[in-house]
Order: structure tokens, then C-alpha cells, then sequence
């Protein structure tokens, strides 16, 4: 599956949201191919904020959860920053359960995380 296919990475108000297309990000080889791609973006571009939009997704594994936390931790090597949007009460509480929802902030859409974002 090509990096596309799974995510979609756009630009709003110098923010970069990330969405992702599919339905489950079930586990390493679903990671991986697109993984890449935004890691590769933090390096080259330093984009100071950043939107990780969870609308579509239903399931995710915890290479999953890694992953965002490797995003912010890149992010806030330089000073930016990251939030997440549109995710499910189901997938919410894999966050809460593993206590990463005490550092991400969380909106219930993209337009909301990039208000949020802007306001700060």
C-alpha cells in the first residue's frame, strides 16, 4: 500500500494536519508505510504544529500510539507541537487507559484543533 493511500498530509493556516484514510491501522507493516513519510516531513519541513486527525480510524494497534508519541517528541525537540483530533470515545480510551491522554490535547475535529492551535 502506498504512504498516500493510508494518510493524507495538508496544510491549513501553516498547520500540518495529518488524516488518515483507513478505517483500521492494524498493526507494524501498517505503521511502517506511513510512518516514513511523516517523520520524514518533521525532519525536512519542522513544521511548528502540527494536527493528527483520527476521524475515519476505528482501530489502531500500539505501534500506533508510538508512533505519536516519536511525532511529538520530534516536534518538541525543535519547540512545536502536536494535538489530536476526531478520535472515537473507544479509541480515546486506549489514551486514557495508557495515561497518554495527560499529554496530548484532544479536539473533536480538525477545524476546532486548528482554531485551538491558532489561539495559541
Amino acid at each position: 500500500m502506498e504512504d498516500k493511500d493510508i494518510v493524507k498530509i495538508t496544510t491549513q493556516d501553516d498547520i500540518t494536519v495529518v488524516s488518515f484514510n483507513e478505517v483500521s491501522i492494524g498493526g507494524v507493516a501498517d505503521v511502517e508505510a506511513f510512518s516514513g513519510q511523516i517523520i520524514r516531513l518533521i525532519e525536512n519541513e519542522k513544521p511548528a504544529k502540527m494536527v493528527v486527525d483520527f476521524e475515519r480510524v476505528k482501530f489502531f494497534s500500539s505501534q500506533t500510539l508510538g508512533l505519536l508519541l516519536h511525532i511529538r517528541n520530534k516536534l518538541r525537540a525543535y519547540g512545536g507541537d502536536v494535538v489530536i483530533s476526531g478520535i472515537n470515545p473507544q479509541l480515546h480510551r486506549v489514551f486514557r487507559i495508557t495515561n497518554i491522554d495527560k499529554i496530548f490535547s484532544f479536539y473533536a475535529n480538525i477545524e476546532s484543533a486548528i482554531k485551538a492551535m491558532n489561539e495559541e
